[in-house]
């Protein structure tokens, strides 16, 4: 009898290990896991789009316009006119003499001063924001054929599964 138990005991483990192991691809909805040999798998290629923004600059030529500093042309000249006045006369005669020649010098040094400003050429760097599209060919999934217990199957997968797909069948009674 001790002969009989050791080979029941050792069957007993056994098959005790194999449903613990069909236990954890078990599920409640009457649906098991399972392994199918992949046939073929066919890349799904797709068009993806990205707008990169950038930035352009390029040169201007522009035209500027500078007029003479006409407060300091006319300070100038009344400060000459008022000296040369000076020089000029005696006595009374020379304070309007002065005065005369500070007047007259600072309308001079103010047209002067008008004339003074010039016109420049040069260059301005402008710049405009654009976007660029940009277009890549990517994979977007994949085509796999598979075989499952003789029947044959197709499935679009997000990745490649390799030459063995694991497969989730599920069983329900048919009216």
């Amino acid at each position: 009898m001790a002969k009989l138990f050791v080979p029941a005991l050792v069957l007993a483990l056994a098959a005790t290990g194999v449903s613990a192991q069909d236990a954890r691809y078990a599920s409640d909805d009457n649906s098991h896991y399972g392994w199918a040999d992949v046939l073929r798998v066919d890349p799904i290629y797709g068009v993806a789009r990205t707008e990169v923004p950038q930035q352009e600059c390029y040169d201007q030529p522009v035209v500027r316009e500078e007029r003479g500093n006409t407060t300091a042309g006319t300070v100038l000249g009344a400060i000459v006119g008022g000296v040369l006045g000076n020089t000029v006369g005696k006595g009374d005669g020379r304070k309007a003499a002065t005065v005369a020649g500070a007047v007259a010098g600072g309308a001079i040094g103010n047209g002067v001063a008008r004339r003074g400003g010039g016109t420049y050429e040069g260059t301005q760097t402008t710049c405009r924001n654009v976007s660029t599209v940009s277009e890549q060919r990517r994979i977007m999934g994949y085509d796999v054929e598979y075989r499952y217990r003789g029947e044959v199957y197709v499935s679009r997968l997000n990745y490649d599964p390799g030459e063995r797909l694991r497969v989730r069948v599920s069983v329900t009674p048919a009216d």
